[in-house]
């Protein structure tokens, strides 16, 4: 860290463009929020729901004045139970979030699993996203950097935060150095994550911007036998403290009913719990920036 920064201060590293939204430690704060995963029993369900959670994010985002990107699952193959629901699929999945991105407006951001997707995925998302069980896979994160988007790099619940800086040389390596590192939790004993702060400050003294994961960082996998459960009550407590430390995007998953979505409801936050979590996050983040 160099002499001339602060005592304990985020560095600021690099700018990542994703759409018309720029990420960087040092540059407003940008939300990359929407559902664990597309809903409905058809195409035209899942269309609909993808619509009028992305329609009422971004009329959110706007009135605080944070910039979005729209998270939403195609596949959730890291399920607990094989019979837990994972999605539309790749096909009509990537359908939606095209329809998404055109008609709202707004860069989209997906989870992809294996190598074979992402270079499909790419054709159609801002911004491709790694899971965190898979940040150690050299052949899968350089197939997703190859496909010539941004990408999200989530850590392992298992990993040091220093180690996150040779996962992202894996993806520079093949020449991709539009890299975000999310932090979403450390193991701590079974079904159970805590969040080291210091972690944020930690990875971006790689130089590339740093996400938060707010939502799964609560999360207590396997908590719930037959799926994860989640503690939705420290998303909030969580986020802010990532802000005031520094960090160029807060990542959460949000839902209109989280107690009704297929997976991931325990950690997600209710729409009418957002608005006020925002407001706080963006005041935090322009203090913290000036």
């Amino acid at each position: 860290m160099s002499g001339n920064q602060p005592l304990g201060a985020v560095v600021p590293g690099r700018t990542v463009p994703v759409g018309a939204v720029s990420f960087a430690n040092h540059r407003p704060l940008v939300l990359m929020a929407g559902p664990c995963v597309l809903e409905g029993g058809n195409f035209d369900q899942g269309l609909d729901f993808a619509l009028k959670t992305a329609d009422f994010l971004k009329k959110l985002t706007d009135q605080v004045g944070m910039a979005l990107v729209y998270k939403a699952s195609f596949d959730k193959a890291n399920r607990t139970s094989a019979s837990s629901y994972r999605g539309p699929g790749l096909e009509e999945g990537l359908r939606i979030l095209e329809r998404v991105r055109q008609e709202v407006g707004v860069p989209v951001v997906t989870d992809v699993h294996d190598a074979a997707q992402a270079r499909a995925a790419a054709a159609v998302v801002d911004l491709l996203q790694t899971p965190a069980f898979l940040c150690r896979q050299t052949d899968f994160i350089q197939a997703v950097a190859r496909a010539g988007r941004p990408v999200n790099i989530k850590k392992g619940q298992f990993l040091a935060p220093g180690g996150m800086a040779e996962v992202a040389g894996k993806a520079v390596a093949v020449g991709n150095e539009q890299i975000l590192l999310c932090e979403r939790g450390y193991a701590f004993g079974y079904g159970n994550l805590v969040v080291d702060m210091r972690s944020l400050v930690i990875m971006a003294e790689s130089g590339f911007p740093v996400v938060f994961d707010a939502t799964h960082s609560v999360q207590l996998p396997g908590g719930l036998g037959h799926a994860s459960g989640g503690e939705r009550a420290f998303v909030a407590p969580l986020a802010r403290a990532a802000v005031a430390v520094g960090v160029a995007s807060i990542f959460l998953e949000t839902h209109p009913d989280p107690d009704l979505a297929p997976c991931d409801g325990p950690n997600m936050v209710p729409f009418a719990q957002l608005a006020d979590l925002l407001y706080a996050l963006q005041r935090l983040d322009e203090v913290q920036k000036r």
